[in-house]
């Protein structure tokens, strides 16, 4: 047995030293699992608004995004397709818009907020399905309407403000997500705070 003094020094160093880092180690665990409770950058990009440049859209053309994991449509229409929408309202299911499928601004004709916009989710509402933009062919489906959207797993047939027809399975026009402009060229889908 050694008589050798207790270096109090020495022991209060290893207690500190054994301390520090066994804080630093249960730190570094913790920080790792309290970082997790957050949504991951795919999961915050999932939902976050979409920002489209229209800029290069020519009339009578379809841009496709993605936004919340959907496809959602942007169609620049033409005069044509724009005077044809009062033609054939006593084919349509839900003309002027009634059931809540889109946000206020958005419950006219148009079902836009620039006539010349057409910006939908493109999904049908009866499955779930992605219609077919037929934009020269549709009358092949509906007589007398050259340009529409079509499902082809059922037949739903949307025209060119994604107003549903009669005698369809599909039960309501298609969804018109939250929009707004940021500029002429430029329109933000996923978000419409200011729109009135």
């Amino acid at each position: 047995m050694s008589n050798a003094p207790v270096n109090n020094g020495r022991r209060r160093f290893l207690t500190v030293a054994t301390s520090v880092v066994g804080g630093v180690g249960a730190a570094g665990a913790v920080v790792p699992f309290i970082a997790s409770w957050n949504p991951s950058a795919k999961a915050k990009a999932a939902g976050a608004p979409v920002e489209v440049n229209i800029s290069k859209l020519e009339a009578g053309q379809m841009l496709r995004v993605e936004w919340r994991g959907k496809p959602v449509w942007v169609v620049k229409r033409t005069k044509e397709m724009l005077d044809g929408l009062a033609t054939h309202e006593d084919k349509l299911r839900d003309a002027d818009s009634e059931v809540e499928q889109q946000p206020g601004y958005a419950q006219n004709r148009t079902r836009s907020i620039k006539p010349e916009i057409f910006i939908a989710v493109g999904i049908c509402t009866h499955l779930g399905c992605s219609p077919q933009y037929l934009p020269d062919t549709f009358t092949e489906q509906v007589v007398g309407v050259p340009s529409g959207f079509m499902c082809p797993c059922h037949g739903s047939k949307f025209d060119m403000a994604g107003r549903v027809f009669q005698s369809v399975p599909a039960p309501t026009n298609l969804v018109i997500p939250p929009h707004k402009y940021l500029d002429e060229n430029t329109v933000l889908i996923g978000d419409d705070s200011g729109v009135a």
